[in-house]
């Protein structure tokens, strides 16, 4: 590595802080699946929809979810395929360990 790459180390370091939250690793897990509202991932993640806002707020701010607007609703998916697919590998690898440790 470069010393070009101190920026993108520093960007990296502050998504796997932000996923370090258990509630906000539920949020993002909640939009894998595609666009989704406050309310729903309030429902699937058992957390308040203030909350919820805050830690989309911060999610956004890292460029893992965007929010799309429909008529009155804004709706939250990843923000792209990358993050979608860290997050699926990621609950994956997480399945084999459990499965290694149990078996």
């Amino acid at each position: 590595m470069t010393g070009g790459d101190d920026a993108r180390i520093a960007i990296l370091a502050e998504t796997f802080r932000l996923l370090g939250d258990p509630t906000r690793l539920r949020v993002l897990l909640a939009c894998v699946e595609g666009p989704v509202a406050v309310g729903e991932i309030a429902s699937r993640t058992g957390a308040s929809q203030p909350l919820v806002s805050h830690h989309l707020r911060l999610l956004r701010g890292a460029r893992l979810v965007r929010g799309e607007r429909r008529q009155r609703r804004v709706l939250y998916a990843t923000d792209d395929a990358h993050v979608r697919d860290m997050l699926l590998d990621m609950l994956a690898h997480a399945a084999e360990d459990a499965a290694a440790s149990t078996g």
